[in-house]
């Protein structure tokens, strides 16, 4: 079995897989012009803004600028690795202003989705030719869902928090992130425990909204669905959690007011130990 790690558009001229990647791109070209004019997905997303402050390694959302009223708690995890001298182990909640210092902080949120239309489709390759065309509209409901969240997240930094009024990126930087700021969701590896998402569609109303819904797993659907938090400080930056101890798991179940079996049930992956 061959694996390609060759990036777009160089893959377009490669020798081995040149071709085949050509021809797919015409075939997605062509079903995204299906898609455009015969308006088979719809397009849903929700933003929004609110005061916080962090509280050590959880995260206060208040209910209005008074912040005299917890809205929710979100909590998040601190790596627990050996670095070097000088290097510290993150947490998402360092990227709030704490709320020890009296100062009046942000975080955002935000559920965007294209995949409103793909399912169907994607589940009767009748309707649109053949299963090779049904895989390609799924496929591209979930690129569209990316490049929703890519411009809604500029539209962020630009207008509506407004924090880099005069941003003005290529596109290839755009891809490296070299913008400030970061769009986390519950699941990456900065904050893996997917039940947090609970709180975001809360504070958003995201199903009343959207019409994006939450599985018993906390899966989103449609797929083609993207959910986060934005983060606006100059230093915020992605990273993984990697493997946590014992102390932290227990610590983290206090905190969300769970028990520690519940918590190692959605820390699986990360978890250090053997429960």
């Amino acid at each position: 079995m061959l694996l390609f790690c060759i990036s777009f558009p160089a893959i377009l001229s490669d020798a081995v897989v040149g071709k085949e990647a050509r021809r797919v791109l015409e075939d997605a070209q062509v079903m995204l012009e299906k898609i455009i004019s015969e308006k088979i997905l719809n397009a849903w997303g929700v933003v929004g803004f609110f005061p916080a402050n962090s509280v050590e390694d959880d995260i206060e959302v208040y209910a209005d600028v008074s912040r005299s009223e917890v809205l929710t708690t979100l909590h998040h995890l601190r790596q627990q690795m050996v670095k070097g001298s000088g290097k510290n182990n993150f947490c998402l909640s360092d990227f709030i202003t704490p709320k020890e210092l009296g100062v009046a902080d942000y975080i955002g949120a935000f559920a965007v989705s294209t995949g409103f239309g793909a399912e169907v489709l994607s589940k009767q390759p009748k309707l649109v030719g053949n299963d090779y065309n049904a895989i390609m509209v799924s496929a591209l409901a979930d690129r569209l869902a990316e490049a929703f969240a890519e411009r809604l997240h500029q539209r962020v930094r630009r207008e509506f928090w407004g924090y880099s009024p005069e941003e003005n990126l290529s596109n290839e930087e755009l891809i490296r992130g070299t913008y400030r700021g970061i769009r986390p969701a519950p699941g990456y590896p900065a904050c893996p425990d997917h039940t947090e998402k609970a709180w975001l569609w809360k504070l958003l109303e995201v199903e009343t909204r959207t019409g994006i819904k939450l599985t018993e797993s906390f899966a989103m659907q449609p797929a083609a669905s993207i959910s986060g938090w934005y983060f606006a400080h100059p230093k915020a930056a992605y990273f993984g959690i990697g493997k946590i101890g014992r102390d932290q798991v227990e610590d983290y179940a206090r905190r969300k007011g769970i028990i520690q079996k519940e918590a190692e049930r959605w820390l699986e992956p990360n978890l250090g130990y053997k429960p």
